[in-house]
């Protein structure tokens, strides 16, 4: 089974948006068995689409084409598909009925267009969309199969996961079981990580190894292939043990859609710990990661940003002489910022960060510099330093990652 995917959408191709849905399909297939050989981006052009499915037909068994599938003039793939397979739009009522329903709840009118998000082309099998308004469709020849996925990525993920996924696991079902682990790191990179576990992925063959850069962390893909699903467990969990072994000490957590706050938030439900954060340089992105977790408000309730030397001292209750005389970049201010944060919401656990974010120097410490502090639960509270380079943002998003990690295994060593 080759398979082929095509993003559409002129957006993708100028670079306004990037392109996050062909990576999640690619992966989806790679689990399924099925290898992608090809990608490819067509902007809005019904004639340049129509010639790259001809050629994604020349080389490929499963042609999946994603975006385009919305109620506007420049959504045009449905169409296209249909006319290249000589087959009329037609409409899927229960999609049609629950369209219609939306406008009425919503108090709005809908206008003729949006029935186009309702059809597909004749005799293909729907794809529901559970979070949207678009329909998906898999139409199958004696010797093709295509797809088609909305553009949105809530949508397409929703949609794959719940309708395409099944249904190819129905229709093109493998001899052998396919299973993977994913194993999420942080705090190592991945040349580094790739270093330590070099002899292993040099010498793979069943299971594999496949390593993924993510923004401030790393993932690893683990795939074996075997006659029942027993067995390639068993696999996985035996080339885990040696993975761990080596990098234990980074691994944070299992699974795609996993993250880093995610786990420490579960941490904290599962132990019944509160927590509070006082942030300078990171202006509350660490409190915000919190609150992006289903469930957070169990554990976290709020918390200071104290930008300012001024707003350190009225809203911590830190003496100005304090800060003046340690300065607010260092080890000294950030335990007092934790330490004060915990005692005046009376929570289990305090997280704070003061440093230098760049591009300047501040107090004399270089761009990067960044110090924080934790006071946890009765222990005596501590402060540690940092040293990040690269840009603003990536100082401020690695500083509040860091925190996690901090936490995520003092939370762990604590059972």
């Amino acid at each position: 089974m080759r398979a082929e995917i095509i993003a559409v959408g002129t957006e993708i191709l100028l670079g306004e948006i990037t392109n996050t849905t062909t990576p999640f399909v690619a992966r989806e297939l790679a689990d399924l068995g099925i290898d992608v050989y090809y990608q490819s981006v067509i902007g809005d052009n019904a004639q340049r689409l129509t010639a790259a499915i001809k050629l994604a037909d020349s080389r490929s068994d499963l042609i999946i084409l994603t975006g385009g599938l919305g109620p506007t003039k420049d959504d045009l793939t449905k169409q296209t598909l249909a006319a290249y397979l000589d087959e009329p739009l037609v409409v899927d009522e229960p999609a049609m009925a629950y369209i219609e329903d939306y406008f009425a709840r919503a108090q709005q009118t809908m206008t003729e267009n949006n029935r186009l998000q309702a059809m597909l082309p004749a005799h293909s099998l729907l794809l529901k969309n559970p979070v949207g308004m678009a329909v998906g469709a898999l139409y199958q020849t004696l010797t093709h199969t295509y797809m088609l996925l909305p553009g949105p990525p809530s949508e397409l993920e929703a949609m794959f996961t719940d309708s395409a996924r099944p249904l190819l696991i129905e229709k093109f079902k493998q001899a052998n079981v396919l299973e993977s682990r994913v194993l999420r790191f942080h705090g190592i990179g991945e040349s580094a990580l790739v270093t330590q576990l070099a002899d292993l992925i040099d010498t793979q063959t069943n299971p594999t190894i496949a390593p993924y850069a993510k923004t401030n962390e790393v993932t690893l893909r683990l795939t074996a292939e075997a006659t029942d699903q027993a067995t390639a467990n068993q696999l996985l969990a035996e080339l885990e043990a040696k993975v761990q072994s080596r990098v234990g000490d980074y691994f944070y957590g299992y699974g795609e859609h996993n993250s880093l706050e995610k786990v420490v938030v579960d941490l904290l439900k599962q132990r019944g710990l509160t927590i509070t954060a006082a942030e300078s340089l990171t202006a509350g992105l660490f409190q915000s990661m919190l609150a992006n977790v289903s469930g957070a408000s169990k554990v976290f309730n709020g918390g200071f940003v104290t930008y300012s030397l001024a707003e350190k001292a009225e809203l911590l209750k830190i003496s100005p002489e304090y800060l003046h005389k340690y300065g607010v970049v260092s080890e000294e201010t950030a335990i007092a910022m934790a330490r004060q944060a915990k005692a005046l919401l009376k929570t289990d656990i305090a997280v704070s960060f003061t440093g230098v974010a760049g591009p300047d120097k501040l107090e004399d410490q270089p761009a990067g510099t960044v110090y924080i502090g934790i006071a946890y639960r009765d222990q005596v509270p501590f402060a540690r330093k940092f040293v990040f380079s690269r840009t603003r943002n990536f100082v401020r998003q690695q500083s509040a990652l860091t925190g996690l990690d901090l936490l995520y295994h003092l939370l762990v060593a604590d059972k």
